[in-house]
C-alpha cells in the first residue's frame, strides 16, 4: 500500500520576523522595483486585498505617488502596512537627508515610514537630478566624497529625534562595508536588503547579519528573471532561468507549488522576509504563499549557489564604483 505525502503550508498574514528595534516585518512584501507608477497603483491595491501588508519601494523607482495613492484608495489602514522607502544616492549629504526624506514622506502622503534604507553605500553629485551621468554613462560621483558612514550618522539623528522613521536600514552594502558602519555606529541597521536567490545564497553577509541581529529582506528572490540582469548571465556562466533550474522544478512538483513559491518559501525557511515584485494579479496572489520546506530541499537549494550577484554598485554606477571594501 502507498501513502501520498501531504506539505503543510503557512498563512502568510501572519508570518512576520522581529526586528532588533521590536517592531516586526511581514515575512512577504510587494517589490517595486520597476514597476510604473499607473502599473503600480493597481499592484499595491490589489496586493493589499490579497493580504500585503508590507510595501517596498524607493525615491529612483519613480513610484512613490502611484503607492501613495493606492494606499489611500485601498481602505487599509496605515498603521497595519509596513511601509518602506530608500534615500537615493544624490542626497547622501547630511543636510540633504531629511529632505529627501521629506520629499518621500509627501509623495506617500504618509507621516513615517515603517522603514528607511540608504539605497546604495554610493555617493553620487547632489543636484535635482536623481542620476546624472557622464559621456560613458556611468554615474557622477559626490565632488565631496561623502562617506556612507556621515550619511548613516544623518539617518541615526532622524531616527532619534524625530517620528518620521520607526526603523533605519542598508541596501546593497558588501561585508566590509557593513563591518565598517558597524564599527563606526551608534544604531545597529534594523534591517539590510540584498539580491538574494538560490544561485547568490550571500552566506557571509548573512552570518554577519545574524551576529549583530539585522534582519535580511530579500529583492530578486527569482533571480535571472529580472530583465535588467540579461546581459550578464554570460558573464556570470548562466545559461537559463532560475525558476526552470530542474532542482527548482523537482522541489516545486514534490510540493504541487509553483517555482516561485518555493523561491519565495526558500528565503522565508532562511528567516529572511522577501519582496517579490510583480504588477499582474495572477502573479501577486501567487507569490502570496508559504510553502514548509522540509531540511533537504533546503539544503539542496543553497547547494545551486553560483555566487552570482547580478545586481551590483560597478555593473549599476561604473567601474570606478566598485566597493574597494
Amino acid at each position: 500500500m502507498t501513502t501520498t505525502q501531504t506539505h503543510t503550508q503557512a498563512n502568510p498574514t501572519e508570518k512576520y520576523f522581529m526586528l532588533n528595534s521590536g517592531a516586526t516585518i511581514p515575512a512577504i512584501g510587494l517589490g517595486t522595483w520597476l514597476s510604473e507608477p499607473e502599473q503600480v497603483k493597481n499592484a499595491v491595491k490589489e496586493a493589499l486585498t490579497i493580504g500585503y501588508r508590507h510595501i517596498d519601494t524607493a525615491t529612483i523607482y519613480g513610484n512613490e505617488d502611484s503607492i501613495g495613492d493606492a494606499i489611500q484608495e485601498s481602505g487599509v489602514p496605515r498603521s497595519e502596512i509596513f511601509l518602506s522607502s530608500k534615500l537615493w544616492c544624490n542626497s547622501h549629504r547630511p543636510e540633504d537627508v531629511l529632505p529627501a526624506l521629506s520629499k518621500s514622506l509627501e509623495k506617500l502622503k504618509t507621516d513615517y515610514l515603517d522603514m528607511y534604507y540608504m539605497h546604495w553605500p554610493v555617493a553620487l553629485k547632489p543636484g535635482p537630478e536623481l542620476f546624472l551621468k557622464d559621456e560613458n554613462g556611468h554615474g557622477v560621483a559626490d565632488p565631496l566624497g561623502t562617506d556612507y558612514v556621515v550619511t548613516w550618522k544623518a539617518m541615526e539623528r532622524i531616527f532619534k529625534e524625530t517620528k518620521k522613521v520607526r526603523n533605519i536600514g542598508v541596501s546593497n552594502f558588501t561585508v566590509g562595508q557593513l563591518n565598517r558602519l558597524l564599527e563606526n555606529s551608534e544604531i545597529v541597521p534594523a534591517a539590510t536588503q540584498i539580491e538574494l536567490h538560490p544561485y547568490d545564497t550571500r552566506g557571509d553577509i548573512r552570518e554577519l547579519a545574524q551576529d549583530h541581529g539585522i534582519h535580511v529582506t530579500a529583492y530578486s528572490p527569482f533571480g535571472n528573471l529580472n530583465p535588467t540582469y540579461k546581459d550578464k548571465l554570460k558573464e556570470k556562466g548562466i545559461e537559463g532561468r532560475l525558476i526552470d533550474d530542474p532542482v527548482v522544478r523537482r522541489i516545486a512538483e514534490k510540493y504541487n507549488a509553483t517555482p516561485n513559491q518555493i523561491l519565495i518559501s526558500f528565503q522565508i525557511a532562511l528567516g529572511n522576509s522577501v519582496i517579490p515584485k510583480s504588477v499582474h494579479a495572477e502573479r501577486i496572489r501567487e507569490n502570496f504563499t508559504i510553502k514548509f520546506l522540509d531540511v533537504e530541499d533546503v539544503f539542496a537549494l543553497s547547494k545551486l549557489n553560483k555566487n552570482a550577484q547580478f545586481n551590483t554598485a560597478d555593473g549599476t554606477f561604473g567601474p570606478e564604483f566598485a566597493p574597494k571594501e
